[in-house]
């Protein structure tokens, strides 16, 4: 068990090449003109390149990826389906990272401890099904799993999918990345292709330079303002110009990793001087000479870069010369402002001036260079009489990450100054938070270098204000504990009543003398033992075997009463919250209770209620989704704009699917979601006229007329029954291809694909 079954084998990245030389000639013959870097990789990728169907933004197609990998919350329900497919051992490279069910306490050995403890049966069963089927597995407190992705697997010109939407992290390193619910990933384990749309293309060129507080992170921040959390659904956003050469490789990697909330399919970088030096600072120094010689795969043609407007879908220009830093927030990740608007904004809005908290890390921002930033400003804080006014927490990325910024010590600058160590794990930013210092419904204000600030997401309390900005933004305003600090012009009293003022923070992208050599936790894929038994406790609570979805009886749905009609904003941390409900991700029957508990339902005056078709009376939604289902009564869910964003869990769309929901009807869909709800078996329906959705009441019985005839690119004609006997016809849109319509009639793309031969 060396190192080198930690890292991706030159083999395979040889192999990948291959191919992909071998599809661009089919391509380019195809489609007779340049080509962009994120087509050639895609179909470089293709399952068929002479077959899949090219029309960007509104085609499927099947595509190879050479990996796959799973966080440990989503990997217990991909593996339950996986061991359903019967299959002796995966049929890619797989890994799986317990990074997900660590909460955030006192500090890192005490967490640790508690986590290995309080999951131990579910840790044990991760590591006893990669054992069995071949998988890689890296134990909690290895890493984050996509900055272990990053350091070891992730490949120019390589194409993974990973069951977190935070996947396209490794588009830093010239990867298409695609985050995807556990069903995806289960296809692909199984050796059938991954089917997706075939994405449209947002170019985003990047001039200047970036220089003094700005970061990498206030590029995707901007890129969030200008799309909006739904402007690239659908879409690969491709960073390119001469300002994107001077980003480093985790810096690029931040602002793919973002570019999920902004629904993107993924994002990606050329690869060019800097995915070099990182390749060989983690001690890939094959695999970097390999890229440089496959360079003309790697880039775009370059007629892209001399004529973009005609290649790409959309074109964004951004001046990282006059970029300022940024903050978004509170409740969604496009709220932006640059920092000297932001007491302007905070006082108009009535935020919360006081900062409660300062957390910096996670799978965004936990880099060498993140730290290394952050560390300079706790160091200048130190000269000049400052500490943090506030509890400040730091997520490293990885064992490999936290053993060298220990080395350099800049894990003392930071606990100088006051910043208590976490484990190298999400913690905060999944909701794995205890907090003593709020209770639940306390309004308080928080600050991370985090990627995703929904209402409750951090801390389980929805009335915390949670805002971002990059690691030296949270460092900096961490030293006043105030939200309308400008750290690039204020000043700070210290502690001898000087006025002293910040000094724009410097750092080296990448250690002087290499990264420390780490991968503890860390067991390589063994032999595969068809004959190794995996016994799960039929009175657990944490685990539980899947039973297949029953087929689609081959008739209309008939009087579907109306479980909720969400309004606004609805993430999946609203159908299917995280935090204390990460442990029952192995469990559908129990994680089931807490379906929809955080929808604001137009029909009740709390959010997570709904009123009964039974009774007329208002019940939690998790409890009347039981009820149904316990009285076999079928149901259809409403939804608004882009319903689903956020998070890949697919636990929001099997739950539905296990308590009954036949059809979800909404103004849109955030992708991933979509996605997931196709390979459970659930019909997802867009309003053809988004006014329609002002028509359902809370009573009414939806009726499917025409879905016999179900067919690509044919209208779903509904019929809504009134309570006072009146009655619409509406018409819903769907976006199933030809093999997606066979998952929905066999109950579940797991159902089609385990008759297929």
């Amino acid at each position: 068990m060396g190192n080198v079954y930690s890292k991706t084998p030159l083999d395979l990245v040889e192999k990948a090449y291959e191919k992909l030389n071998g599809n661009l000639e089919i391509i380019r013959d195809r489609l007779n003109r340049p080509l962009t870097l994120s087509e050639k990789i895609l179909y470089g990728h293709a399952s068929r390149p002479k077959e899949i169907n090219l029309s960007r933004g509104d085609s499927y197609g099947d595509f190879s990826p050479d990996r796959v990998a799973m966080q440990d919350a989503t990997a217990q329900m991909a593996l339950l389906q996986f061991m359903l497919a019967g299959l002796d051992e995966t049929a890619v490279p797989t890994t799986v990272h317990c990074d997900h069910l660590i909460q955030a306490y006192k500090g890192s050995k005490f967490d640790l401890n508690i986590a290995s403890n309080d999951n131990r049966e579910v840790f044990e069963f991760l590591q006893e099904a990669s054992s069995k089927y071949g998988i890689g597995f890296w134990g909690p407190g290895a890493g984050i799993i996509h900055q272990v992705v990053l350091e070891q697997y992730a490949f120019p010109g390589g194409m993974m999918i990973g069951t977190d939407s935070h996947t396209p992290n490794a588009g830093g390193l010239t990867m298409v990345a695609i985050g995807v619910g556990g069903a995806d990933a289960v296809d692909v384990m199984s050796g059938w292709p991954f089917n997706t749309k075939v994405p449209s293309l947002i170019g985003v060129h990047l001039t200047g330079s970036l220089s003094g507080w700005t970061a990498p992170k206030d590029i995707i921040l901007k890129v969030a303002e200008i799309l909006t959390v739904k402007g690239a659904t659908n879409s690969i956003v491709e960073y390119f110009g001469e300002g994107a050469k001077s980003i480093s490789t985790t810096g690029k990697a931040t602002i793919t990793n973002m570019g999920a909330e902004i629904g993107a399919t993924c994002s990606i970088f050329d690869f060019d001087k800097k995915g070099v030096e990182y390749l060989i600072s983690t001690d890939r120094e094959d695999i970097a000479k390999l890229a440089e010689e496959n360079m003309n795969l790697l880039v775009s043609d370059d007629e892209v870069y001399n004529d973009p407007e005609n290649y790409f879908d959309q074109l964004i220009e951004i001046n990282l010369d006059t970029l300022e830093p940024h903050v978004v927030g509170p409740h969604t990740p496009d709220l932006a402002r640059p920092i000297s608007e932001l007491k302007k904004d905070a006082n108009s809005n009535n935020y919360p001036m006081d900062i409660s908290n300062a957390l910096v890390g996670s799978c965004t921002n936990s880099s060498y260079e993140d730290i290394g930033r952050a560390a300079n400003i706790a160091r200048q804080a130190k000269l000049k009489g400052l500490k943090s006014k506030i509890p400040l927490m730091i997520s490293p990325g990885s064992e490999q990450v936290r053993a060298t910024v220990e080395r350099d010590g800049l894990l003392k600058d930071l606990e100088d100054i006051g910043a208590t160590v976490l484990a190298n794990a999400c913690g905060p930013c999944i909701g794995q938070w205890k907090r003593d210092d709020y209770k639940q419904g306390e309004e308080n204000t928080i600050i991370s270098s985090f990627n995703r600030n929904f209402p409750a997401r951090n801390d389980g309390n929805a009335a915390t204000l949670s805002f971002i900005g990059s690691p030296e933004t949270v460092i900096a305003m961490s030293l006043t504990g105030r939200l309308d600090f400008d750290f690039t012009n204020d000043t700070i009293t210290n502690n001898d009543g000087e006025e002293v003022m910040l000094e724009e923070p410097t750092a080296n992208e990448l250690p002087e003398t290499g990264f420390v050599s780490n991968i503890d936790g860390f067991i390589a894929p063994s032999e595969v033992d068809k004959d190794k038994k995996i016994n799960i406790d039929s009175s657990s609570e944490r685990l539980q075997l899947l039973t297949k979805f029953k087929e689609w009886s081959g008739e209309d749905f008939n009087d579907l009463p109306i479980m909720m009609k969400a309004v606004g904003k609805c993430t999946t941390d609203h159908i299917s919250p995280a935090g204390k409900w990460l442990k029952y991700r192995g469990h559908l029957e129990n994680i089931s209770d807490n379906l929809f508990i955080g929808v604001n339902n137009q029909y009740t005056d709390k959010s997570g209620y709904g009123r009964s078709v039974i009774d007329g009376k208002e019940y939690l939604l998790p409890e009347l989704a039981k009820m149904y289902h316990q009285e076999n009564i079928f149901w259809i869910a409403i939804g608004d704009e882009n319903y689903g964003e956020g998070s890949s869990r697919e636990h929001a769309a099997m739950e539905p699917r296990f308590r009954g929901c036949k059809m979800v009807l909404v103004k849109s869909f955030a992708r991933i979601h979509e996605a997931n709800l196709k390979k459970q078996g659930v019909l997802p329906l867009t309003f053809d006229n988004p006014e329609d959705y002002d028509l359902i009441m809370w009573d009414d019985k939806i009726s499917t007329i025409n879905l016999e005839s179900i067919e690509p690119r044919k209208e779903i004609k509904l019929l809504l029954s009134h309570a006072d006997g009146t009655s619409d016809e509406i018409l819903a849109n769907h976006s199933l291809s030809d093999d997606q319509i066979q998952w929905f009639k066999a109950g579940s793309a797991l159902n089609y694909l385990s008759t297929k031969e």
